[in-house]
């Protein structure tokens, strides 16, 4: 169901179909499953919109062949993209804030992309604002803006959401993922409520982030170390829509790092921040639902293990949360 049996022609026959797999600290009754999407060939969540989003826009002729990808990204994006771009005849380019993972940018040069960095105080408001200046500056570029992009979602609702209700053959109770740009949430939220309204969906943001505002909640922007999901203006992360989530929980960094810890050595799970984080509001959400302050379809959760912690090492992801630099 999600594992390949036969012969592929490409590693983009590889994308998708990760294993779901059961999160065994969380309540017997209201079990949780979290997509490892370590499983893909670029080993992150982002090579299904990768390989999704260049097809369709070379289908539609947004992006021509032999033409340019220019994107903003915190790095598995950019992996995604640079994984699909080899494979159908597209250049890419991608503007990365300075603080993110080094490993992330050496796996985009090997896989032939170029890397522009910019400051890590301009955040990905610079990141986005360079990246549309080296478009106009190249013929035949486009920018994908992964933030902004109805097809992000779509990758998701035509991918990862039926992935998972057919795995579970139906019985979704509530969905719980981090949001960055929110396409891999809102692409599974889209999904879930087509098979059922009820089900109860749930963004996870590191606490600091801003998502929380757009649902009315008072909260405190800070810095935080759980790298890939969170905002520091929701206005750029036009995918998000309020009305599709019912709850929107926020993670501690040290919650999320003690996570990430416990996950590797009791589970087998080497998974980085933004799956801790994740792992800690689905089993709080399967609590719930299990203790009956949420009221969902099934007495179950899926969430999302968007990358491996292998990308994170050099940041000290397993020593201790002092010495974590995020």
């Amino acid at each position: 169901m999600t594992t390949h049996r036969e012969p592929l022609d490409s590693v983009l026959d590889t994308v998708g179909r990760t294993p779901l797999v059961r999160v065994h600290a969380a309540p017997e009754s209201v079990p949780v499953y979290a997509k490892l999407e370590s499983f893909n060939p670029g080993a992150s969540v982002k090579d299904r919109i990768g390989k999704y989003m260049l097809e369709q826009m070379l289908d539609r002729g947004d992006l021509d062949p032999g033409g340019t990808v220019v994107e903003p990204t915190a790095g598995n994006t950019g992996i995604g993209f640079a994984l699909a771009a080899g494979q159908l005849d597209v250049d890419a380019v991608f503007v990365v804030p300075e603080r993110f993972s080094l490993e992330k940018q050496q796996l985009m040069t090997a896989l032939g992309a170029e890397v522009i960095n910019t400051p890590t105080e301009d955040g990905m408001g610079g990141a986005i604002e360079r990246a549309h200046q080296l478009a106009e500056e190249t013929d035949g570029a486009v920018v994908p803006q992964q933030f902004a992009n109805p097809l992000n979602v779509e990758a998701h609702y035509e991918t990862t959401g039926p992935e998972i209700f057919e795995a579970l053959d139906g019985e979704v109770g509530a969905i719980v993922a981090g949001c960055g740009t929110a396409g891999t949430l809102m692409g599974m939220a889209k999904y879930a409520h087509e098979q059922d309204p009820d089900t109860y969906v749930v963004a996870v943001e590191p606490e600091g982030s801003l998502y929380a505002e757009t649902k009315g909640s008072d909260v405190e922007e800070a810095e935080y170390k759980i790298e890939g999901i969170g905002t520091h203006d929701p206005t750029t992360n036009e995918l998000f829509e309020p009305d599709r989530v019912d709850d929107i929980v926020r993670v501690a960094d040290r919650a999320a790092h003690e996570e990430v810890q416990r996950l590797a050595s009791e589970e087998g799970h080497l998974v980085a921040s933004s799956a801790g984080a994740a792992s800690v509001a689905a089993r709080a959400v399967a609590e719930d639902i299990r203790d009956g302050e949420i009221d969902a379809p099934h007495d179950t959760v899926v969430t999302v293990f968007p990358d491996s912690s292998e990308r994170y090492l050099s940041k000290g992801i397993y020593r201790s949360f002092e010495a974590w630099e995020g």
